[in-house]
């Protein structure tokens, strides 16, 4: 009998290596999103990170002139240095930026409007 791989997500998740800071009470980090979809990501860092707690993350993009503020996400998984955060609150520049983000890296070919 072959095992079957079931995929539940909702939302593509990009492979992506973008800085991250994020902050919750009571630590600050540094990391690396290493996949974002638009309702959350995955984060590598060397912090000890508890799952269930809430974070401020902000993901600083290729362009210089952006990054994407999540105000508020809730730590959904924890594994050795990574996490997964839920995006829970975000702003509508930020949702907009996202969207953005997710198009351009699906479709690299695609020219911004």
């Amino acid at each position: 009998m072959a095992d079957t791989i079931v995929n539940w997500r909702i939302h593509p998740r990009l492979s992506v290596t973008y800085p991250v800071i994020f902050g919750g009470a009571p630590f600050v980090g540094e990391g690396v999103v290493s996949d974002l979809s638009l309702t959350g990501c995955s984060v590598h860092c060397d912090r000890t990170v508890l799952m269930g707690s809430y974070v401020k993350l902000s993901v600083l993009l290729p362009d210089p002139t952006a990054s994407l503020f999540i105000e508020l996400g809730k730590v959904r998984w924890v594994k050795r240095n990574t996490f997964g955060v839920e995006f829970i609150r975000l702003a509508t520049l930020t949702r907009h930026r996202l969207d953005r983000v997710m198009s351009q890296e699906a479709n690299p070919f695609l020219v911004p409007a």
